[in-house]
């Protein structure tokens, strides 16, 4: 069987954490089938990462552009896959062979608002509809976003498989305590801190998170702890920066934008708590590191946070700062709650594996493909 990954989102945060792992899995699973990665021309070595039964077809197309809606399926022609998986919701209509289509959310559709024109909003609409229908098997990674699928889209319940995401595996091991020590002198850890890692697009909800942490000061007990945000650069959300001038938290809220997953791994080892107050997402990856990683969780009560984190964090509502600030609160004041939830947050983590992950997927590949 010779299986067409669409990989030019490799290096994407969300979706280019789901490629790799899964192409790394599926090299470890599977010497038998051929794999043909369609790639960005940096990408042209991928394949000898991976094994002999993969290679890689180099396509310039951007993604979610119009050009890839003739180059993908020309590409396709000259290969003649068995099946495309496309791992994310853009399937274009010239495609002929058997597909599989990894539909991660329906943010766009929930939250239109934060697109930027009303055409994204019809372009999603349009282009994540036509996958959902004409795709042979979708995948999507929790049963909130399979919910989600279903009412808004006419496909029946059996066409969709929930597949979980998991962790990159240097999460769950133990840093040199050298690495550790540079990476605290660095950027400055020392102190208690409260860490929040992820973009800082509106529906994450940094701003409430800011309210949060202002209210969290008042208790003179805290008055030590700081708050640091990694991910985007706040220099594009000029919201952020007026609540952080409102609060006047110059000096107790730091953005240090982008971290290598190293340094990354590291800095949630060393934070006394971890923050993650999103109102939507069709996983979570962020609070199952800092679980694996030993750092106590408070996250959203609602869509899939509370399926991923289980009984292993303090789930708030994340349309309430005061309710935020109660759970921060908490687990800083109290030693045996935060180690209960570290402790609880290893185990939570274990149970996701990227390896059962791939597995399940390439035995959807065998059923597609054989059908």
């Amino acid at each position: 069987m010779r299986v067409a990954i669409d990989a030019r989102k490799l290096h994407d945060f969300g979706i280019g954490t789901y490629i790799r792992n899964i192409l790394r899995q599926l090299a470890r699973l599977d010497r038998k089938n051929e794999y043909v990665l369609i790639c960005q021309p940096q990408d042209r070595e991928l394949a000898l990462t991976l094994g002999d039964n993969f290679r890689v077809e180099v396509d310039t197309s951007p993604p979610y552009s119009a050009r890839e809606q003739i180059s993908i399926p020309w590409t396709l022609l000259r290969l003649r896959p068995t099946l495309l998986h496309e791992p994310h919701y853009v399937l274009p209509p010239l495609v002929t062979c058997r597909s599989v289509v990894t539909i991660h959310d329906c943010i766009h559709l929930r939250f239109p608002q934060y697109l930027p024109n009303r055409a994204a909003l019809t372009y999603a609409r349009a282009q994540m509809g036509a996958a959902a229908r004409r795709s042979d098997r979708i995948l999507t990674v929790s049963e909130a976003s399979k919910r989600d699928i279903l009412e808004y889209f006419a496909v029946p319940p059996e066409k969709i498989d929930v597949i979980y995401n998991a962790i990159d595996e240097h999460f769950a091991v133990a840093p040199p305590e050298e690495d550790v020590r540079k990476v605290a002198e660095r950027y400055q850890l020392q102190g208690r801190f409260v860490l929040y890692v992820g973009n800082v697009k509106p529906h994450k909800n940094v701003e409430r998170l800011l309210d949060a942490f202002h209210l969290l000061r008042a208790d003179p007990a805290l008055a030590d702890v700081t708050l640091v945000v990694i991910g985007d650069d706040i220099s594009r959300y000029a919201a952020l920066r007026r609540a952080v001038h409102r609060y006047q938290l110059h000096k107790f809220v730091r953005f240090l934008g982008f971290l290598p997953d190293e340094m990354l791994a590291i800095v949630y080892r060393l934070a006394s708590v971890f923050v993650f107050p999103s109102l939507y997402e069709g996983f979570g990856l962020p609070p199952l590191e800092a679980m694996a990683s030993g750092t106590p969780v408070v996250t959203s009560n609602v869509s899939s946070l509370p399926e991923v984190a289980g009984d292993a964090a303090l789930l708030v509502d994340p349309t309430s700062a005061e309710a935020i600030a109660d759970a921060i609160g908490r687990v800083l004041t109290d030693d045996r709650l935060a180690a209960d939830l570290s402790a609880r947050g290893i185990a939570r983590a274990r149970s996701f594996s990227w390896e059962r992950s791939a597995a399940r997927i390439q035995q959807i590949y065998t059923e597609v493909g054989g059908a």
